[in-house]
């Protein structure tokens, strides 16, 4: 076998004729790594904890040994060397996300994906929204803390996988995690020009993270964009792969804690980010919930009968409502009259469903007789405004980056969605209240969870240049300088849009109904 490049983050690889080597060349690590020459064609180093190893290995068995490498940005480095093959050699991706931390173990031995699991990220004893955890972590005995809770919670997993033989860790999340995780100062990210501490964090060995793992494993972090393209997002891209196309143009779409949406293809990818994220994932409503256990995903209104059905993504009790369930919902209320065009209940057609909550008129999805805590589920008036705005701005950012790119929706080959959103999302209710354009109900793909996706490719394909490739390729546009997005965006709040032109398929629904705007 001549000299290759190989691909995954960690390699195996049996050396065989050890003996010949020996007797050619005057220093151990020479013979090794003449020996090695015969399979890989890059650099690699041996670190000290192998040197201490190497002697006796070379001559107790003489013919053969089995190395594990690991790749790093230039160069392998030996990670281990056995006798016999191991019985395990393992990586672990790792989704650093501000509310869940989602885990991928990896079996590079098997090559395949053999265990994935997700925990409560510790770090929302804080605060659920970042911007409080930004404030929290000014002072460094404070920043020392959330670093150390969000170590101790990953560690309490890496233990339970087999730890000693997790050889490659690679972990995505956006910039406020990653400076978490690396104990780097937040001070300047959330004042303006919200400036990162690096973008690029190449490398790290896991003992200097105190991160529980073999001696030598290493750590991949990915690089962020910007204060608001984090390395969450770039994994996404990189699981996505809509920097490599080449027909057409693609959107890439992420709701978190913001919502990030990627125009591009091969040759760019024009970015922006705004704070419709709280709102489409459920996080600003009373009853609001993440697409877990008990969330209620889809909603359907029978207004002849007075009856409601919804299931959760369990089909058990229901718990809360997730945001595909809110869109569901809304949707719902709007095309049986029960809101008009701006949000505002109409209580006329279903007043056993309408009671006053904190002073404010709401609509009750489940009562508390049907429901796992016995409290009802319920969304305000207030609530469908702001989700209103939400999704005006997420419409209304889609809108502008196709009109700085000069193409039309038409253009757009396949609208990509993130996270469990894009997994339950109803993108016919979107459409209808005028989040998503209509072209997106024939060309939408929920992708899962991207980040944690993109965190184990790199795992199966340690490719440091084309990571930095979709860094190079990325223009980030600022929505607060941009005229063109305030004179849009009131218009895109109203249900589907203020210019009906753009949905002559809603119109035709809403004309077959009766509804009209005024």
């Amino acid at each position: 076998m001549c000299g290759r490049c190989l691909s995954e983050a960690v390699q195996v690889l049996k050396v065989e004729n050890l003996k010949k080597y020996l007797e050619k060349f005057n220093f151990d690590s020479q013979a090794l790594l003449k020996a090695l020459g015969k399979y890989i064609s890059e650099p690699v180093r041996i670190p000290l904890y192998i040197l201490k190893k190497l002697p006796s290995f070379l001559r107790k068995k003489e013919s053969s040994l089995w190395i594990v490498l690991g790749k790093k940005e230039n160069e392998w480095e030996i990670l281990e060397i056995f006798y016999e093959l191991p019985e395990n050699v393992l990586g672990v991706a790792v989704d650093l996300g501000s509310t869940t931390i989602a885990f991928y173990v990896y079996d590079f031995l098997k090559n395949k994906l053999i265990k994935e699991f997700s925990i409560a990220n510790p770090q929302v004893e804080i605060g659920e929204d970042i911007l409080t955890r930004l404030h929290f972590a000014r002072k460094p005995e404070n920043l020392k803390y959330i670093n150390q809770i969000t170590i101790e919670a990953i560690n309490r997993e890496l233990e339970s996988i087999d730890f000693k033989n997790i050889y490659y860790l690679s972990i995505c999340g956006n910039t406020a995690m990653s400076q978490f995780l690396t104990n780097l100062p937040v001070d300047y990210l959330f004042i303006e020009p919200y400036t990162p501490v690096t973008n690029w964090y190449g490398v790290f060995e896991a003992k200097d993270l105190n991160l529980k793992s073999h001696p030598l494993a290493k750590v991949f972090i990915f690089p962020c964009a910007g204060s608001f393209l984090g390395g969450d997002i770039i994994a996404g891209l990189y699981f996505s792969e809509i920097y490599k196309k080449e027909d057409g143009y693609y959107f890439y779409i992420d709701v978190g804690t913001n919502a990030e949406v990627i125009l591009g293809n091969k040759d760019f990818l024009l970015a922006c980010s705004g704070a419709a994220g709280p709102a489409l994932e459920g996080g600003i409503f009373d009853c609001g919930i993440q697409a877990e256990r008990g969330a209620i995903e889809t909603v359907e209104i029978d207004i002849s009968q007075k009856k409601i059905k919804y299931q959760t993504i369990d089909n058990g009790l229901p718990t809360g409502i997730c945001g595909s369930g809110v869109i569901d919902l809304i949707a719902q209320l709007f095309l049986n009259r029960l809101i008009f065009f701006d949000g505002k209940f109409s209580p006329v057609y279903f007043k056993e469903r309408f009671k006053k909550i904190k002073d404010e008129l709401a609509f009750i999805i489940a009562f508390s007789e049907e429901t796992a805590d016995k409290k009802e589920i319920y969304i305000k008036e207030s609530e469908i405004k702001s989700f209103l705005k939400s999704k005006g701005a997420m419409f209304t950012m889609l809108y502008l980056l196709c009109k700085k790119t000069g193409i039309e929706f038409k253009d757009i080959k396949n609208f990509y969605i993130a996270g469990s959103f894009g997994n339950n999302i109803k993108v016919k209710s979107a459409v209808m209240l005028g989040m998503l354009p209509e072209i997106a109900l024939e060309r939408t793909i929920g992708l899962g969870n991207s980040a944690g996706k993109g965190a184990l490719k790199f795992l199966k394909n340690a490719n440091f240049s084309e990571i930095m490739s979709i860094m190079e390729k990325i223009t980030y546009l600022e929505l607060n300088v941009e005229q063109e997005f305030m004179k849009f965006f009131p218009g895109a709040q109203l249900i589907p849009n203020v210019d009906l032109e753009m949905f002559p398929l809603v119109k035709k629904e809403l004309q077959k109904r009766g509804l009209c705007l005024k």
